[in-house]
């Protein structure tokens, strides 16, 4: 029997690679990898990151959260009907053509599959290769589709805890003064790879060799699907890190949330419909909850009269590896005092082979950090930060 299910879960894995979100997934990544670049670009004439920093993260922990869900919806008896992983791949398709990116999160691509399922039920509509999905659908499969969207929302928001903070992108923008002002902003794509109980032998039709085991008086299909998570998020008001923290605890929390409300569906079917309703509004709340707390704050990135504000730090520069901080302020340098990127420079061109930093770090507190400067160190020290409009040459120090 074990080996069954390990011959099972080897062909299902398989069949990862006949998933149209698996290859979409890595196009809309390097496209964000692309944007991005050019983006930082044109602000800071360098790059923060490289193209492929998107690309990279598309993956690693996705595996880990997908592995999470896997075990569980085999282990509960979980099935999602064959037309639901249809319309979930639909629906991320459809919604990445709007460009935002932030739509990806499963409680709008689930949610939508949910109630198109729901509209689409008892017709009969024959597909290439799948035929006819909607006709015999069984009720009992809307509190699992509940249920699956409520797990992909707490893998979303644990995916936004641990790895939305990492590399946020340093951006200039306007303010409403029409200031030059700076932003932090994440733009990220995950692949969830979950395994799914599949009920019935509807994959067998079209691909004969497809696994089919039986679980009691039910026979099932085994697959690998891809599900795609989105997340866009600027800050403008706090650290990055905390923000981004901040948004990924709520969204854990909205996600157990709709685990209680859809676990009711199995008795009280209104009640998967309200889980799913509660996300996709919960999570547009979310959203408009901290745009608005972003607006109703100054600016954290912003000029400043006593020192120079840390926007951005390179990888691998002099000042990455002198452990300088977004969000710390440069007060002093080799002495001197520095309000702008050009007494920053000028202070700095004093001595070119070495540096002293007096540095207020995030939380009030003085430190000094000091490095020899060599021959080839690029960027002068690496540092970005906001920086007069018409200084774009000297961006970067």
């Amino acid at each position: 029997m074990a080996q069954d299910w390990f011959i099972e879960l080897l062909k299902g894995m398989g069949r990862l690679l006949l998933h149209p979100v698996f290859y979409y997934s890595l196009f809309l990544a390097a496209v964000l990898g692309v944007s991005r670049v050019k983006r930082e670009r044109k602000n800071f004439t360098v790059r923060a990151k490289d193209a492929y920093f998107e690309l990279r993260q598309l993956f690693p922990l996705g595996l880990l959260v997908g592995l999470a869900i896997s075990i569980i919806t085999i282990a509960a008896g979980i099935a999602i009907p064959f037309a639901a992983i249809v319309l979930v791949a639909a629906a991320t398709l459809l919604l990445s053509l709007t460009t935002r990116v932030r739509l990806l999160a499963p409680a709008f691509t689930v949610g939508a599959a949910f109630f198109a399922l729901i509209f689409l039920s008892g017709r009969q509509i024959d597909l290439p290769l799948a035929g006819d999905l909607f006709s015999s659908l069984d009720e009992k499969i809307f509190p699992s589709i509940a249920i699956l969207l409520a797990l992909l929302t707490i893998g979303e928001g644990f995916l936004i805890l641990r790895n939305g903070k990492k590399g946020t992108s340093p951006k200039l923008i306007k303010s409403k003064r029409g200031q030059t002002v700076g932003v932090h902003e994440v733009k990220r794509l995950w692949v969830v790879p979950a395994f799914m109980l599949i009920p019935g032998e509807i994959l067998t039709m079209p691909f004969e060799w497809w696994p089919v085991f039986a679980l009691g008086d039910n026979t099932y299909s085994l697959i690998l699907v891809p599900f795609a998570i989105g997340l866009h998020q600027q800050i403008q008001s706090m650290l990055p890190k905390e923000a981004v923290s901040q948004l990924g605890s709520r969204v854990v929390g909205l996600g157990i949330l709709i685990t209680l409300i859809a676990a009711a569906g199995y008795w009280y079917p209104i009640a998967s419909i309200v889980a799913v309703a509660i996300a996709m509004i919960g999570r547009e709340a979310l959203t408009l909850m901290q745009r608005m707390q972003e607006e109703s704050r100054p600016f954290y990135f912003s000029k400043k009269n006593h020192g120079v504000m840390i926007l951005g730090v390179l990888p691998e520069s002099p000042a990455d590896k002198m452990a300088l901080g977004v969000g710390e302020l440069v007060t002093k340098v080799n002495g001197t005092n520095v309000h702008d990127e050009q007494t920053f420079y000028e202070a700095l061109s004093r001595n070119r082979a070495h540096c002293k930093l007096e540095v207020l770090d995030t939380n009030g507190q003085i430190r000094f950090v000091q490095r020899a400067l060599y021959e080839g160190d690029h960027h002068e020290l690496g540092i970005l930060f906001v920086q007069g409009e018409k200084k774009w040459d000297s961006a970067v120090v």
